[in-house]
């Protein structure tokens, strides 16, 4: 007698802005672990064997596409992180309208698009979870990144809405909040200003975005499936009290 053939689905994870720093780092965590990796970029994808899609996340059209791509693939959708984002620092007095509105409009709106869409897969499964990235500066502020800052705090008025929007379909949505993380932009930083940043954290050192990633992926397993509506720091000490 012939034994039946199982076919094994794969999980799927859906990571925006992957194509370096602490997206990449996601990425690489959900593929070791046996994720069919669905990847974003900008401007041009790593080298790393990701389903790779070129999405500006301000465009529902293309988000939409994207997901025709995952829906039609032979992978159950499990998960997304929301890391895509931008900067465009400057003090508030100078900042100009369009500088405000390209931030909110990448960081805030096009995660709210990329999980409204998310959410209508995760619905027929009755189960996944949505991480946004945010940042420390969500919530303590920081000078010259009103739109940024702006931004990231509303990531967590998002989330905890939906969260209690999604929850009853044991959908999950939490908030990742780095604080320093060891980066082509930390990297940029002169000596001097990083002992400044160093003081300030009482673990004294960067993170790495590999922590991040662990943290990432640790909210998509079941390990996490009684969190939501969370904002996790992971910032070495640096916001507490925030």
């Amino acid at each position: 007698m012939w034994a039946s053939k199982v076919t094994v689905v794969k999980p799927a994870v859906l990571v925006s802005g992957a194509n370096r720093g602490i997206g990449l780092a996601i990425a690489d965590r959900f593929f070791t672990l046996g994720y069919e990796v669905f990847a974003t970029y900008r401007s041009e994808p790593a080298d790393r064997p990701f389903r790779w899609f070129q999405l500006d996340v301000r465009n529902r059209e293309g988000i939409e596409n994207l997901f025709t791509e995952i829906e039609s693939s032979e992978v159950n959708f499990e998960a997304l992180v929301c890391n895509a984002g931008v900067t465009k620092d400057g003090l508030s007095l100078r900042m100009s309208e369009a500088d405000f509105d390209m931030v909110i409009e990448s960081n805030l709106k096009g995660s709210f698009l990329l999980a409204q869409r998310a959410a209508k897969s995760l619905l027929k499964a009755r189960k996944g979870s949505i991480t946004f990235i945010g940042s420390v500066v969500g919530m303590s502020g920081s000078a010259g990144q009103a739109n940024y800052s702006a931004s990231k705090s509303g990531l967590i008025g998002l989330a905890r809405s939906l969260a209690r929007e999604l929850g009853s379909r044991s959908i999950r949505i939490n908030v990742i909040a780095p604080g320093f993380i060891e980066t082509d932009m930390t990297s940029e930083l002169s000596e001097d200003r990083k002992q400044e940043i160093l003081t300030d954290i009482p673990l004294g050192r960067f993170a790495t975005p590999g922590e991040v990633a662990e943290l990432a992926s640790f909210l998509a397993s079941d390990s996490a499936r009684y969190i939501t509506g969370a904002v996790i720091p992971i910032d070495g000490g640096l916001g507490m009290g925030n």
